[in-house]
């Protein structure tokens, strides 16, 4: 269990990466693929109570994913939210994206395949890859009115199924740096940092929570 230092460092990070705007009706749910199948259910969710008449879901397998899921992400997230009820008429898949860019990216390409126009999304996903997606979404789709949504989870109470919170803070100390970095790459926009959240930073990368971190 992380010491309590820990856990406070990494509730700053928490909170600052994940993105709570008010909900609101859109024209696509766009559900970024990853490990923990509760974004699908949001997903699910938020188009059965009508926010949009489709859902999206991107991502091909990951780091964590890999070898473990039988099927792509974003079929698996699909398949979920098939089983909450949603219809497979109002699901799309983009099964071939590898990161964050490519989600954004390959989810506009298949929209505009189809003739599909939209100019609002509900963007979907981890708390903690709120503040990537939002980024990466102001670098490729500018145009587009973003909304952030995820589940309701939490890194220390409730952590994805085969997770540890020590788990989820090497990955969110790994998200900061990829926030720091990505807009060098022009993979994503600048996002302003607090100082308490850089400290935050740099103290759990100095206490060894570097599992999730971009190597040299």
């Amino acid at each position: 269990m992380p010491s309590n230092e820990e856990i406070t460092f990494a509730q700053i990070l928490w909170d600052f990466h994940k993105i709570d705007h008010p909900l609101e009706k859109a024209d696509l749910i766009l559900g970024l693929g990853s490990y923990d199948l509760r974004v699908a259910d949001h997903c699910a969710k938020l188009a059965l109570e009508g926010f949009a008449p489709r859902i999206l879901f991107s991502g091909s397998q990951g780091n964590f994913t890999r070898g473990k899921w039988p099927k792509s992400e974003a079929e698996m997230f699909a398949d979920r939210a098939i089983e909450a009820g949603v219809s497979p008429d109002g699901i799309l898949i983009e099964s071939e994206a590898t990161n964050t860019g490519e989600n954004v990216r390959f989810a506009r390409r298949l929209l505009d395949a189809k003739g599909i126009e939209v100019s609002s999304v509900i963007l979907v996903s981890k708390p903690n890859m709120n503040r990537r997606g939002w980024a990466t979404m102001q670098q490729w789709w500018p145009e587009a009115r973003v909304i952030c949504s995820h589940p309701k989870t939490h890194f220390l109470h409730n952590p994805a199924d085969g997770h540890t919170p020590e788990d989820i803070i090497h990955e969110i100390v790994g998200d900061l740096q990829r926030i720091i970095e990505y807009p060098k790459c022009n993979f994503q926009t600048t996002q302003e940092i607090p100082l308490q959240v850089s400290k935050a930073y740099k103290k759990l990368a100095g206490l060894g929570y570097t599992g999730h971190m971009l190597k040299p």
